[in-house]
């Protein structure tokens, strides 16, 4: 039996997801501040990051990579993120993002496993991905830490090596329907992490059937602490939040203080958290000493949501709770 969905339909591009999220960028929306850096302060418009991701993707390809080709990501949330993930879909390769608490042995095996031919990290990674990227093989040249001294002092290329030629984007081709576009990976319920892939026509389907039921606009501001190497900061902060023209204040990690702070300061209007997160908001004496009058609407999920946890939370903040279910092999909502 087949039952249809209360909701209109929903209409998907036969696009690639850059082409999805940046092809028809208003010129207003160019300036328009897409990525926050909170501990720095530092922002970065629709317009930069549209640059930043075309010479990111022009470098990938100088340097052999393209359809076909997997590129593995090991980073928190950082705003650079969004300029390798994009930049490895951009040029038509394959990014397989990585949990960023692996061991360098869990490294290497998804490295193995999804036949990566490069790794993208930062300084405070190096370690564990300098020793899974020596036990799969991979050349200095191929593992780039965007912090790091470049590739003339270290053999390890940086972000100044990658953007700073400005090199042109890739002319690419490739059917978005079939195309892997990222490759992460799940437990599922084994408890042995599993390639999950998944094509740009299923990123972008996902995105456009979020957009009428999350409601997120251009004058939203949405708090980025789920990490952007799992489906749920994937497609429903990374890429929906972008897809609306929001701005993500980005958080490398979960910390309540800094969290209400960000909150606070930056008139955050959309969290997306995970239960954890609730019980801390609902319980804890500190919540009180914050402004959150701005947020609106509040979003958990990645395992179930108590029904008095969340009405304890909405109560208290003065907001919209909502509970989302999703899985990986559903991009994910």
């Amino acid at each position: 039996m087949s039952f249809t969905s209360p909701f209109p339909d929903v209409e998907i591009p036969d696009v690639s997801v850059f082409d999805y999220l940046f092809g028809s960028v208003a010129d207003e929306d160019r300036e328009r501040i897409a990525l926050v850096d909170p501990k720095s302060g530092s922002t970065t418009t629709y317009g930069q990051l549209i640059g930043q991701i075309e010479a990111a993707s022009g470098a990938l390809a100088s340097r052999g990579i393209g359809v076909g080709d997997v590129v593995g990501i090991l980073s928190p949330n950082i705003p650079a993120f969004a300029t390798v993930f994009h930049g490895i879909l951009r040029a038509g390769a394959t990014a397989t993002t990585i949990n960023a608490l692996f061991t360098a042995t869990e490294i290497a095996k998804q490295l193995r496993d999804s036949g990566a031919k490069m790794l993208v990290t930062i300084s405070p990674m190096f370690e564990q991905a300098k020793a899974a990227a020596d036990e799969v093989g991979l050349a200095a040249e191929s593992l780039i830490v965007l912090d790091g001294e470049g590739q003339d002092a270290s053999g390890h290329p940086n972000a100044v090596d990658l953007l700073g030629p400005n090199l042109p984007a890739p002319d690419v081709s490739f059917d978005p329907a079939t195309h892997v576009a990222v490759l992460p990976y799940s437990s599922g319920t084994t408890g042995n992490p599993k390639g999950v892939a998944l094509s740009h026509r299923n990123l972008v389907a996902n995105v456009a059937q979020l957009k009428p039921l999350q409601g997120m606009t251009a004058d939203d501001v949405v708090i980025a602490v789920l990490p952007f190497f799992h489906i749920y900061g994937m497609t429903v902060l990374l890429n929906a939040a972008l897809a609306a023209r929001g701005s993500l204040v980005i958080m490398p990690r979960f910390d309540l203080v800094e969290f209400l702070e960000n909150i606070q300061n930056h008139k955050v209007t959309m969290a997306y958290i995970a239960p954890p997160v609730a019980v801390a908001l609902a319980k804890h004496p500190i919540v009180d000493n914050y402004d959150l009058s701005s947020l609106h609407t509040m979003m958990s999920g990645a395992a179930p949501l108590d029904d008095e946890l969340g009405q304890a939370v909405a109560k208290r903040l003065d907001l919209h709770m909502l509970q989302g279910y999703g899985m990986s092999e559903l991009s994910p909502v």
